[in-house]
């Protein structure tokens, strides 16, 4: 070969080079996937191209492999919006920023700050959160509790107006910072001390942040229906969009009875309130020790509960008190059904019983000879539970509701430490394997929206829980023929099976089923 001839072939295999290059407009292509987008609608096969974070192109059909630096085949498999968790414990979210126990069962945008517990000051955490390298994406609301708390310590009375003055101040700071609305855990201390009024008046500076109203009810037992009640009050009287959030009906006495509630929310949204809910897929809830003790007992912290019980009288008060939750309530009438997940002070404890420690000392495992215990326990420090006291036709009826999301009330874990509930590692994947493939509760395409679509649109994001061009190229790959939780409520500490590839902001976070070492969540702010 002359060199004229060498020089024009060189060319000619540059100029083929370049043209190949430029033709690469994609990042990643999912190729050979059924497509379920996350609206509700039929799913379809197809592919989905990715450029940086976004969703740049959805084909009902193949697109050409030359056009992406990388082709990844999910034949067999659902490509769905990522999920989004409305409900999660994200306390650990800096000590285990990678969030594994979240991404590995599919979601890459977790919502925390339930229950009234969000952080405070509000920006100073997001700030840290934004820095710590996160495998998510995380949301956050403000919590009336933590608020309350700080303005008011555990104070058993109404606010002063000045105090409220106070609280609405908060409330407005964090909003204007970046929440995504006002979060309250009726049933908790300090909350459970405030009257109607007080959370309406801090619900209106929410609303007018354009945020929403997530209510832990101040009851799920045998005051379900009036928990019910006051949290659509709260929502009418604001004005403001409500999530009555984890919605159950807690005690045996109580079965049944999501009936009722889901004819209330059915009535309340005819009238006019925007209430919606969200739900785990399990027949356990979990929270702390301390919701065995009627509320007004644990005024002022433990202190006073111990200077409480040196009052014979009162003393008697608290141990009838203690004796009907057991019996009523998150007691379930059999204290077996209360399971300890992780005692600090006695990490024997965690797996076993409230039955196991009454019998250890030497008593019979009866709820009358439990209250004695459940007061030595809360006085040594408490302890996080999980409570075995739901039914489940219930969950069944209450998922099948057409205003029903789902969402974990889980916290952010990893394998070894306590024994939480599985709802953890599980709430997603056990979804689609239990409720969709195995009892057909919901279809693929209903399940998917409850994780994705609904809660974007409750959060009042255009560009998440959906697949679309433009849409954010957070995405979740899973095979339906194997999705399935692993964890157990003797052995939680197992990661899903079937869920595959995880993007978060259009980088895998999951692939091949085992995560990476990308870090590319990111804190969302309401603006």
């Amino acid at each position: 070969m002359d060199i004229r001839t060498n020089v024009v072939s060189i060319l000619a295999a540059g100029l083929a080079a370049a043209a190949t290059l430029g033709a690469q407009q994609y990042d990643i292509v999912l190729s050979n996937a059924t497509i379920v987008d996350g609206s509700g609608a039929a799913r379809y096969a197809g592919s989905v191209a990715i450029a940086g974070n976004r969703i740049v192109r959805v084909a009902r059909g193949p697109i050409p492999t030359s056009q992406a630096r990388r082709v990844i085949d999910v034949r067999g498999h659902v490509v769905a919006p990522g999920f989004i968790d409305l409900h999660a414990h994200l306390e650990p979210l800096l000590q285990m920023p990678d969030a594994q126990s979240a991404a590995r069962q599919g979601v890459t945008l977790a919502v925390g700050g339930p229950d009234g517990g969000g952080p405070w000051p509000f920006k100073p955490y997001l700030d840290s959160a934004s820095r710590a390298g996160l495998g998510i994406n995380v949301a956050y609301l403000v919590g009336h509790n933590t608020i309350r708390r700080t303005v008011m310590g555990t104070a058993n009375r109404a606010p002063t107006s000045a105090e409220l003055d106070t609280m609405r101040g908060m409330v407005a700071r964090a909003m204007s910072e970046g929440a995504f609305g006002l979060s309250t855990g009726l049933l908790y201390v300090p909350g459970t001390y405030s009257n109607v009024d007080e959370v309406v008046e801090l619900a209106k500076v929410a609303a007018r942040g354009g945020g929403i109203y997530t209510s832990h009810l101040r009851n799920e037992g045998l005051g379900l229906l009036s928990g019910v009640a006051e949290a659509l009050e709260i929502g009418r009287r604001a004005k403001i969009p409500v999530v009555l959030t984890h919605h159950k009906a807690i005690g045996q006495k109580m079965w049944g009875k999501s009936v009722e509630t889901l004819r209330m929310v059915d009535s309340a949204r005819a009238a006019g309130t925007d209430v919606m809910m969200d739900q785990y897929p399990y027949t356990a809830s979990s929270t702390g020790f301390d919701v065995l003790v009627p509320a007004w007992a644990l005024a002022g912290g433990r202190e006073e509960f111990r200077k409480r019980l040196g009052d014979p009288e009162l003393r008697n008060a608290i141990e009838a008190g203690i004796l009907d939750l057991l019996k009523n309530d998150r007691g379930g009438g059999d204290i077996s059904r209360v399971q300890f997940a992780s005692v600090a002070w006695d990490h024997s404890l965690d797996g076993r019983t409230l039955a196991d420690l009454v019998r250890r000392g030497g008593q019979e495992p009866t709820p009358e000879n439990a209250v004695r215990v459940v007061i030595d326990v809360v006085l040594k420090g408490g302890a996080s539970c999980v409570f075995h006291v739901m039914d489940e036709g219930d969950v069944r009826r209450i998922m099948a509701h057409p205003l029903t999301m789902i969402a974990s009330d889980g916290r952010l874990s990893q394998p070894g430490t306590g024994v939480p509930h599985p709802r953890n590692y599980g709430t997603f994947p056990r979804v689609l394997g239990e409720y969709v493939r195995v009892q057909r509760v919901l279809t693929l395409e209903q399940a998917v929206n409850k994780m994705t679509g609904m809660p974007a649109r409750r959060l009042g994001l255009s560009d998440r829980g959906c697949i679309r061009e433009g849409c954010a190229a957070d995405i979740t790959v899973f095979d339906p023929a194997t999705v399935a939780d692993k964890g157990t409520f003797e052995a939680p500490h197992q990661y899903p099976a079937g869920i595959e590839w995880v993007f978060v902001e259009g980088q895998a976070v999951v692939a091949e089923g085992a995560p990476t070492a990308a870090r590319p969540g990111t804190v969302l702010r309401k603006r």
